[in-house]
């Protein structure tokens, strides 16, 4: 993986349509694309890497940071993993996903969490690898404050 730059973000845009596309969402991709400018632009923000592999740019994994009083401290939360179709099932995402937990063992972050489908179980089978769990006696709800990314 290599981190992303401002010159990614035509590509970041591309990977997050092909990600969007196979859960059936249309991408605004100026919003997307103003996302991806402001998280690299902001470390504070979090980090986005570009999965490679034979010298190609295959997928993308974002990070977001927040402080956490239940931790006493940053934890991340792997907001996009996404790897194309004809890389899947060779173990990139795998990787990607220790090296992001190794980032945030380094950096002093304290928990890393993700939102998977309940159904997806192909994801989960790739996070439980690396040490997701479930989170006993928590259930995620949302209030949207601002259109999503996806129209």
């Amino acid at each position: 993986m290599r981190r992303a730059t401002t010159a990614d973000i035509p590509l970041l845009v591309d990977l997050m349509s092909e990600f969007y596309a196979e859960a059936g969402y249309d991408l605004n991709h100026a919003h997307a694309e103003a996302a991806f400018a402001a998280l690299v632009a902001d470390e504070r923000l979090g980090c986005v890497w570009i999965i490679q592999a034979e010298h190609q740019d295959v997928g993308h994994l974002v990070l977001t940071l927040r402080y956490a009083m239940e931790y006493g401290g940053l934890i991340a939360c792997l907001d996009d993993l996404f790897v194309k179709r004809d890389w899947r099932n060779r173990g990139l995402g795998t990787k990607a996903l220790f090296e992001a937990r190794s980032f945030c063992e380094n950096a002093g972050i304290r928990a890393l969490t993700v939102e998977v489908g309940p159904d997806n179980v192909a994801a989960q089978a790739i996070y439980r690898r690396v040490g997701f769990a479930d989170a006993v006696g928590r259930q995620l709800l949302a209030l949207p404050l601002a259109p999503p990314t996806h129209l």
